[in-house]
């Protein structure tokens, strides 16, 4: 792997050569580590000069390793791996540069690791809480080690965020903010939008998530073994889930240095691809539900009931598959349900084309056209994915770009579209349904026999990353293993965590009636995004995602 990264570690070497500690091989890319007060100028070097994406950061409490906690950033060097930016951060005074005015992308999960891990970031500039509910005690971070599972804090009533709804535009014009969540017919899920509206017309927009909070990560560190995370991976979300647990075995693998049978790689690719198409034709009958259009709606949803029947033929379920483990899979695929499938595929692909070319008509097409506009610029520096960011012209994709599984052995191209706007996304969307139509042909077609598991030898403290395209982009695990065939840290980072913050430049000059189908263009998957801690009310024996008193405070305004 260092081989690969030779000329960059060379010319971070040359610019950066009283900053740079030193390089390490890691399970999927390389390591460099550099000094704390380094990190915004070697990462601004990394995003801007070498041009790579961002994918996410992470804080980690290694105190019982080295007495230190530590912050990771990482980025895609696109064909070559991915390339982990480190600093150590001491434990009496957990502070550390902040990369975000660098990196804008870094925004959440630098606010994420001030939550979780109590490490402050300097000079961030939106130093609020994300994920922790707003009467959360102070200094109480919940993936510390120290933080004991079992552990359930009482409220802390400290009032921590403003009541101030309305504010004036342009020193008199008046503007009115519109509630959007956390609960309505436009969210299937609990988030809350806040549209601030100047008549027909949004101006600006606040976002409030991580009312789902159902502790994956600290169950992962706590509570299960290597081979059990994958069942509860697989759950962090209802429709891309298979590509969360295929992410976490490949990182897990990549630490560890599993090789996989190929058979098996050949199966993950294809699941991952049936459950592409499952959620695209999800997405296109919810779009066209917003947009009144419930023909299209019903037809789509119509020909999904095809996929998930396949699903459930090759893997038992209709989701939640239930087959990745460390290794390989669980389950084979047998011979008479390969020539079956075909059948089914070429049925979906003949309903599909039909159904297509009826979706754009023009009362479809002027929703879409122009509205939700998200220039490729901005979508580089926020490190939007997917269908968001191919949709505003980036042909970036991990199938590609950073190969695993039986990508590197397949044919597909990338959907691209430039215009930026809603309907650019929905016909990302549509292509990659044939496309992934076409990836499934090619798998059944050349199924490798041979067999789909290899046992592995834990190893403690060996660090690995992973992505899997799914439906609404990259998919990241990144994770330290432990001792006791237990992780010592799991980080996870939906594609919808990197999208949801490009919705404040694409719903600006948005009309208000085409704010749900904007805010739909990203097919945002909230539970996804939703990951971190739990709270129980002991006294009354229910879980709530936020307290009352949080939430009443936060619908007067943030």
């Amino acid at each position: 792997m260092e081989a690969k990264f030779s000329s960059i570690i060379e010319e971070l070497e040359n610019i950066f050569k009283n900053c740079i500690i030193g390089f390490k091989e890691i399970g999927g890319g390389l390591l460099t580590e550099v000094k704390a007060e380094c990190l915004p100028e070697v990462a601004s070097y990394v995003f801007n000069n070498l041009r790579m994406y961002y994918s996410t950061s992470s804080g980690s409490d290694e105190r019982s390793i080295d007495g230190k906690f530590a912050v990771y950033h990482v980025f895609s060097a696109d064909g070559i791996g991915f390339f982990v930016l480190k600093a150590s951060v001491p434990a009496t005074k957990p502070c550390i540069p902040s990369i975000t005015s660098k990196v804008p992308g870094a925004n959440w999960a630098e606010r994420e690791a001030m939550d979780m891990f109590g490490i402050t970031f300097i000079n961030h500039p939106e130093p609020k809480r994300l994920v922790l509910p707003d009467d959360w005690p102070k200094n109480l971070h919940p993936l510390r080690k120290d933080f004991e599972y079992s552990y359930r804090p009482s409220s802390s009533s400290e009032p921590t965020i403003s009541t101030s709804i309305d504010i004036y535009v342009g020193g008199t014009e008046y503007a009115s903010t519109l509630p959007l969540g956390p609960y309505h017919p436009a969210l299937h899920e609990p988030e809350y939008f806040e549209l601030l509206i100047k008549g027909e017309e949004v101006i600006d927009v606040k976002y409030r998530g991580f009312h789902v909070h159902r502790g994956i990560e600290k169950i992962g560190e706590s509570k299960l073994t290597y081979n059990q995370v994958p069942f509860i991976a697989e759950r962090i979300c209802g429709i891309c889930g298979f590509a969360h647990s295929s992410s976490y075995c490949i990182a897990i693998e990549r630490a560890l240095k599993i090789d996989v049978p190929e058979r098996a790689q050949y199966i993950r690719s294809l699941i991952l691809e049936i459950e592409r198409i499952h959620s695209h034709l999800l997405w296109v009958g919810v779009a066209c539900h917003l947009l009144g259009f419930e023909t299209g709606f019903m037809q789509s949803w119509r020909i999904r009931e095809h996929v998930m029947e396949l699903a459930e033929l090759l893997t038992g379920s209709r989701k939640t598959y239930g087959i990745n483990i460390p290794g390989g899979v669980r389950r084979d695929i047998l011979e008479p349900y390969i020539d079956r499938a075909k059948k089914v595929i070429k049925l979906v692909e003949d309903e599909f084309k039909v159904l297509r070319d009826k979706l754009l008509v023009p009362e479809v097409k002027v929703r879409l056209k122009e509205i939700g506009y998200l220039p490729k610029e901005d979508a580089r520096k926020l490190a939007v994915l997917g269908p968001t960011m191919r949709g505003s012209g980036i042909a970036r994709d991990v199938r590609k770009d950073q190969p695993y599984c039986a990508y590197r052995d397949l044919d597909f191209r990338i959907a691209v579209y430039d215009e930026g706007d809603n309907l650019s996304r929905t016909l990302v969307r549509i292509d990659e349904i044939l496309e992934s139509i076409n990836i499934v042909k090619q798998i059944l077609d050349n199924l490798p026999s041979g067999p789909i598991r290899t046992e592995f030898e834990p190893k403690p403290y060996r660090i690995g990353v992973g992505a899997a395209e799914a439906p609404r982009g990259e998919v990241f695990h990144l994770l330290i293993t432990g001792e006791r065939n237990r992780l010592y840290r799991w980080r996870v980072r939906a594609p919808t965590y990197n999208n949801i913050p490009a919705l404040k430049i694409m719903l600006r000059g948005v009309p208000l009636a085409d704010a749900p189908i904007t805010i739909a263009s990203i097919d945002p998957c909230f539970s996804c995004t939703d990951r971190c801690i739990l709270i129980k009310d002991l006294d009354h024996n229910y879980v709530k995602r936020t307290s009352l008193l949080s939430f009443r405070k936060f619908i007067k305004g943030d």
